[in-house]
């Protein structure tokens, strides 16, 4: 299955890597866009962190987001 990025997530592996791992964790439970949606909202409000931090805070936000949304 392919999961659309917007072209600027694309280009960012927080976003890509965190997109990757949650639709696997999350299939069956939240819709693929509904994922790829969640991280790239976590990644715009994550913008001033240090990119080092990037991939990991990405993935937590999305993944603590998603459990949410699930209930």
């Amino acid at each position: 299955m392919t999961l659309a990025l917007s072209p600027t997530a694309q280009h960012d592996a927080s976003v890509t890597l965190a997109v990757s791992r949650l639709a696997e964790e999350f299939d069956g439970w939240a819709e693929p866009q509904e994922v790829v949606s969640v991280v790239q909202t976590a990644r715009r409000e994550l913008s001033g962190a240090p990119v080092g931090a990037l991939p990991e805070l990405v993935e937590r936000l999305a993944r603590y987001r998603l459990h949410v949304s699930i209930g």
